[in-house]
Order: C-alpha cells, then sequence, then structure tokens
C-alpha cells in the first residue's frame, strides 16, 4: 500500500514513519512537509538507508494545492494520515493567523486535493483540546467522541475546524475521512518547547523551570508510540466518518510532571519559578477511549512514570537534540 503522511518530520508523524516502516513491510510512505521550525528532517535520517525503496520526500505546504495535487499525482497513495499542524497553544495565542493557515485553510485544501485524487482513506490527527476543558473535581472518564467541541484556545479552535471541514467532507462527498484525539503526548524526538522536553534542557542547566499558575492543571499522558498504534489501527480497521479517542489512562498534574523530572536529574524544587497563568489555560484533560479499545482493540501499554524515565534517559543521551 502506498501512504501518504503529511508533518511526518515532526515529534508524531515521525514516530508514526518509523512505526509503520518497521512492522508493515508492504506499506510505501510519502512524507509531505513543509519543514517548519517543528519539523526536523534529522528526525528521519537513517529511514531512507534502511528502508530503500520504500519511503520517499517531499516538501510542500499543505495549503498549496498545486504542490499537494502534484504530490498526489507523482505517488498515487491509497491513503493519507494528516499530522502536518501549528500545535503549540503558547504559538497560537500570539499568532493565531498562522496556525488557521496550516490548520484550517491547509486540512480543506488537503482534503478538497485528495477528494479528487481518490485515495481510499484520509484520517485527521486531532486533539483533546477541541473538547475544551473538564473541572479538577469532575469524577467522569473524560471526554467521549460525543462530547461537544468547546475550543479554549486558538490552537483548540483552529483544531476543532479542520475537524468540522473532515466532517463536512464525509456528510457531503462521503469521503471516507477518520478523525482520531489524543490526549498528550510524550516521547522520543519531541520539540523542546513542549512541556517535557522544555522543562528537562531547563532542568540539566540548573534554570528556572517556570509553571504557569498553581501548576495543577491535569493532563492525560500517552506515549507517542501507543498513539501511533492507536492511529496505525485507526488506519486499518476503522469506520469511515467514525472519531476515536486515545488516551493513555495517565492523569497528572504538570506541577507532578515537574517533579519527576527535577528527580531524575537529581535538582531540587526550588528550581520551580511559579508565573502568571497562561490566557484561557484548560484546567483539566481526560479521555474516555473506550470506543478504541472495543472497535480497534486500542490500549496504551506504557505505564506513565517507566515511559518518562525511558524519555528522559532518551534526551539525556540525545543532547544534539535541543540545538536541532
Amino acid at each position: 500500500m502506498r501512504l501518504l503522511v503529511t508533518g511526518g518530520c515532526g515529534f508524531i508523524g515521525s514516530n508514526f514513519i518509523r512505526m509503520v516502516l518497521r512492522e508493515r513491510p508492504d506499506v510505501l510512505v510519502c512524507n509531505l512537509d513543509k519543514l517548519t521550525y517543528a519539523g526536523n528532517p534529522a528526525n528521519l535520517e537513517s529511514v531512507e538507508r534502511k528502508y530503500p525503496g520504500r519511503y520517499a520526500f517531499e516538501r510542500a505546504d499543505i495549503a498549496d494545492a498545486d504542490a499537494v495535487r502534484a504530490v498526489l499525482r507523482k505517488h498515487r497513495p491509497a491513503a493519507v494520515v494528516h499530522f502536518a499542524a501549528e500545535s503549540h497553544v503558547d504559538r497560537s495565542i500570539a499568532d493565531p493567523a498562522s496556525f488557521v493557515h496550516t490548520n484550517v485553510l491547509g486540512t480543506s485544501v488537503l482534503l478538497k486535493e485528495t477528494l479528487d485524487a481518490g485515495p481510499e482513506r484520509f484520517v485527521q490527527i486531532s486533539t483533546d483540546e477541541v473538547y475544551g476543558s473538564l473541572p479538577l473535581d469532575d469524577a467522569t472518564p473524560g471526554f467521549t467522541e460525543s462530547s461537544p467541541l468547546a475550543p479554549n484556545s486558538p490552537y483548540a479552535a483552529s483544531k476543532a475546524s479542520a475537524d468540522l471541514f473532515c466532517r463536512a467532507f464525509f456528510e457531503t462527498y462521503g469521503f471516507p475521512v477518520i478523525i482520531t484525539r489524543c490526549s498528550n503526548n510524550y516521547g522520543p524526538y519531541q520539540f523542546p518547547e513542549k512541556l517535557i522536553p522544555f522543562m528537562f534542557g531547563r532542568a540539566v542547566r540548573n534554570l528556572s523551570l517556570p509553571l504557569y499558575g498553581d501548576g495543577l492543571n491535569v493532563r492525560d499522558w500517552i506515549h507517542v508510540e501507543d498513539h501511533c498504534r492507536g492511529v496505525l489501527a485507526a488506519l486499518e480497521k476503522g469506520g469511515p466518518g467514525a472519531v476515536y479517542n486515545f488516551g493513555g489512562g495517565a492523569e497528572r498534574s504538570n506541577l507532578h510532571v515537574v517533579q519527576e523530572i527535577l528527580k531524575f536529574c537529581g535538582k531540587g524544587e526550588e528550581l520551580i519559578e511559579a508565573v502568571s497563568d497562561r490566557p484561557g489555560h484548560d484546567r483539566r484533560y481526560a479521555m474516555d477511549y473506550s470506543l478504541a479499545a472495543r472497535e480497534l482493540a486500542f490500549a496504551p501499554t506504557r505505564a506513565f512514570e517507566e515511559g518518562l524515565r525511558e524519555c528522559l534517559a532518551w534526551y539525556a543521551e540525545n543532547g544534539e537534540h535541543f540545538n536541532s
């Protein structure tokens, strides 16, 4: 099978490409990536050598219809897995326009060109942030696929808009789109602006660790490889028009995560610096992934503290990642 992956030089996309090439020997992958600041070709530098003839790279903007059309005609994919996105909430607060360009316009262009080219399946990679926020004292297991969309940041709004375009293409054209929504990812190759690599990079240099508000905002954490296995299952077994939530079953406060990073680094908590809270900061995310468990046999395999230690050890051994 020929597979087009957008944003494959990013954190989750690069992990997905390595998994697919390793575990599906009949799959050929074309990686379409614009190579913005968070797209690092070094994330896949060994792939071409390890899998000759099965991996190709095309540099293009998903919002450029002509470029997308040319890639689709050249590689003739049977399916598209759409990771490409601007994804950092703080950046979206400072510059919403770039998120609209890539996440909304780019997704709509990619959908239209893919519809015309005829691939059999389109998987949209979304986020739990489209659902908004849960109260800390809410005893429910988390958001379900039927939870209303209530985004609270420009990033979340742009992803919710992209999801609605996907829904519209399924309802209007019968295009076999599948939407996946996942909780916070962690693991190797994550861009250093995200919480875990950012805090680790500062801790090892004895710099202060700026923590928003009281630090008690809760996130559900999932290892990137568990997420990628969910995406692959959705691609291969998901129903057209379906939405699937993926989670790690690991709700932890931001403060707890930072404390674990400090323990790993052998540093004291005096490095934690409380800073003014982020505007519109969601209090709690949690995902009910029972639908994915039933229909896709999805289940997270890594306990968070164990996975976090593995992740931090990888950062310790790959210091160049923080300068890439």
